[in-house]
């Protein structure tokens, strides 16, 4: 049996083993488990039952890690997006006040959308659509805005009125412990110890217990509090000419969030072939696409693939074992959800910085000497850390990418689909201005 799986995982061409992959899916939990806590803090305030939300989370990410791990094989976890259950809740519901059942209908009909192009290969066809080019800065990108996250989580780098951003108080116990936990992390890396990152986030907060950094806030809810939101959404009203518009944002956002993590996480991981091609890509599609479907049956917004998956792919993970794990971590958090927030940012934020630095090294495949190649390329990059978005990064990249073409006397027939994404990439920068 084991054999069998090891042959159905390819861990010989992949050169992983189950110790390596363990570690590797442990570690990608650890790093995206705020998520336990932060979904459904973000999306009580629209009304939803906060004990209910909380298990949907742990549901929808565990349903949707695991099928990405037996049916695509690739170590990329999912779980409800950021970003959109802020929209869900503070644009749709609040500031729209459309009841948050009708916004988990919408977000169903998403998820439906996405099953359909995938099944027609839509999908497919704009995921190769994509030069490579803008691959290695979306990956690239996508670094810089991991790293961002961790230096602020840490509070190494603050807001600041005058300058945006500054650097903040070394000397406090969080930041210290923070930039401890770099260090850490990197000694680990260089020895090239196994579960590096895992092994770092550890000890920092044992480390940080002294110091009262690691908060225990027990508190229990019955697993029966999900029929509160599961089965709850308004798909009659969802499917309303005037809401068509969330449905798209929903859409739209998660098409290029997704697009962008998958071949972010892939190209770390070493995944993607020579003619930038991504084996069982259907696969891949289909998974997100059905947990989505399945996150708003339960009761939670838009289930997305996590950059977070490149903490787990630099611990070594190869593998779709590797999201197997984390989708059990996330059962498991689905009874002890009260611990799981006993992680520390001073602890997090660390991982955070050192997979940052690790996927900057995709850059170098980019032509810098080439203004074709440079310029969509750098504002891809640039964006996505700066627009905390991934779609907004890709998408000034694209539209880069096809006026320098086309002004620039190089168009070409067959990107005819990337012209026309930057088309819809244009619109929807010019509605999301004016709305």
């Amino acid at each position: 049996m084991r054999a069998a799986l090891e042959r159905y995982f390819e861990f010989s061409r992949l050169g992983t083993n189950w110790r390596t992959e363990f570690f590797a899916g442990l570690t990608t939990f650890v790093t995206m488990a705020y998520i336990v806590l932060v979904n459904p803090a973000i999306l009580a305030q629209a009304g939803m039952p906060l004990p209910a939300v909380t298990a949907a989370t742990c549901l929808s990410a565990a349903f949707g890690c695991m099928l990405m791990g037996v049916i695509a094989r690739y170590p990329i976890a999912l779980a409800p997006g950021m970003g959109l259950n802020a929209y869900f809740t503070y644009t749709v519901v609040l500031r729209m006040h459309v009841p948050w059942q009708t916004a988990l209908g919408a977000v169903l009909v998403s998820g439906v959308a996405f099953l359909m192009l995938t099944a027609l290969g839509i999908r497919q066809l704009i995921l190769r659509s994509i030069p490579k080019e803008l691959y290695a800065a979306v990956a690239g990108g996508i670094g810089l805005f991991i790293a961002l996250i961790g230096l602020h989580n840490a509070g190494i780098i603050v807001s600041d009125s005058t300058t945006l951003i500054a650097l903040g108080d070394l000397r406090s116990p969080q930041t210290a412990l923070a930039l401890a936990g770099v260090i850490l992390i990197g000694t680990l890396q260089v020895w090239k110890v196994r579960g590096a990152l895992l092994f770092g986030v550890i000890g920092i907060t044992l480390a940080a217990v002294p110091f009262h950094l690691v908060h225990w806030h027990a508190s229990s809810y019955r697993l029966t509090d999900i029929t509160l939101t599961a089965g709850k959404l308004d798909l009659r009203s969802a499917l309303h000419v005037g809401l068509l518009e969330i449905v798209f944002v929903f859409f739209f956002v998660d098409l290029f969030d997704n697009l962008g993590t998958l071949v972010a996480v892939a190209k770390k991981a070493g995944l993607v072939e020579a003619d930038n091609s991504i084996p069982r890509l259907n696969s891949i599609l289909f998974a997100d696409a059905a947990a989505t479907i399945a996150g708003s049956l339960v009761g939670t917004s838009t289930v997305t693939s996590y950059v977070e998956s490149s903490a787990g792919v630099s611990a070594g993970g190869r593998s779709g074992v590797t999201a197997i794990v984390t989708g059990l971590c996330f059962i498991a958090a689905l009874f002890a959800a009260p611990f799981v927030g006993i992680v520390p940012t001073a602890a997090t934020a660390p991982a955070l910085i050192i997979v940052g630095s690790l996927m900057i090294s995709t850059l170098s495949e980019i032509s810098w000497t080439e203004p074709l190649s440079a310029i969509p390329a750098f504002l891809t990059l640039i964006m996505i850390p700066l627009s905390a978005s991934i779609a907004n990064g890709l998408g000034f990249g694209v539209i880069a990418y096809a006026c320098v073409h086309i002004l620039g006397g190089k168009f070409r027939r067959q990107d005819w689909l990337l012209y026309l994404l930057a088309v819809l990439f244009l619109a929807r920068f010019v509605y999301v201005s004016a709305a």
